[in-house]
């Protein structure tokens, strides 16, 4: 079957597989290894992305499902060269270690963040609570997230104090 879907930005039309998962279109049709394949039974997080502005594993959405549809994956959080705040946040804070659950964790966190640009520990908590991590005990990430949270608010009142000048 043909499917036809927005990645990161960009149209691709592919023939697949009626049953290929959207985590294996995005590495193996695609490319874009950046979207990691774990535990294959949605426990682990490691495969999220988004699917029109909402995070979900790419392991438990067959490619044909995202049809007509704005995937993105990890490699269009970056503008060009310049990071995005969450992936400065974790660079910061070594909010990753082995770095196999990070693409996930960066996209539920940037997600997080553009809902609630303040969130709390437990709320950080309870939006990465459907992710796993074996190596950091989840305290660089939650640090990770508050500072890029904090740095974002000063971004936006660096930029409210210059358009009222």
């Amino acid at each position: 079957m043909q499917v036809t879907m927005t990645v990161n930005g960009t149209e691709y039309t592919r023939e697949i597989e009626g049953r290929m998962l959207l985590v294996h279109f995005l590495r193996d049709v695609l490319g874009l290894t950046g979207t990691h394949w774990g535990c294959d039974t949605s426990n682990c997080g490691v495969c999220v992305v988004w699917l029109d502005g909402e995070p979900v594993k790419s392991c438990t959405v067959l490619a044909a499902m995202a049809g007509g549809h704005e995937v993105r994956t990890v490699e269009g959080l970056a503008n060009g060269a310049e990071l995005d705040p969450i992936q400065e946040g974790f660079r910061q804070c070594h909010g990753l270690q082995c770095g196999f659950c990070t693409p996930g964790m960066l996209m539920t966190c940037r997600a997080l963040l553009d809902k609630n640009p303040d969130p709390t520990e437990g709320e950080i908590r309870e939006a990465i609570s459907g992710q796993i991590c074996r190596c950091t005990g989840y305290s660089s990430i939650v640090r990770s997230v508050r500072w890029t949270a904090v740095h974002e608010a000063e971004a936006r009142n660096a930029k409210e104090e210059v358009a009222q000048a």
